[in-house]
């Protein structure tokens, strides 16, 4: 499935807390361990292990089988 993400505003997300805005992961923990330790996200096609990475307008985030991309 391919969604949106709105920035509304601001400059960027972190990448753990999109995941558990879209309801993709139901803890912190839980996006951390699949993120860094299972290497489960992946950012503009590339496997993204920072937790805290930093998205931006543009940016095409598939994790579990779904695509958001981060607009204005």
């Amino acid at each position: 499935m391919h969604t949106t993400f709105s920035l509304n505003g601001k400059e960027f997300i972190e990448l753990n807390k999109l995941l558990k805005i879209q309801n993709l992961v139901s803890s912190g923990g839980e996006a951390k361990i699949r993120i860094r330790e299972e290497g489960e996200a992946t950012v503009n096609g590339e496997v993204e292990t920072q937790v805290r990475k930093k998205l931006r307008v543009g940016d095409r985030i598939e994790f579990g089988g779904e695509v958001v991309v981060i607009e204005l």
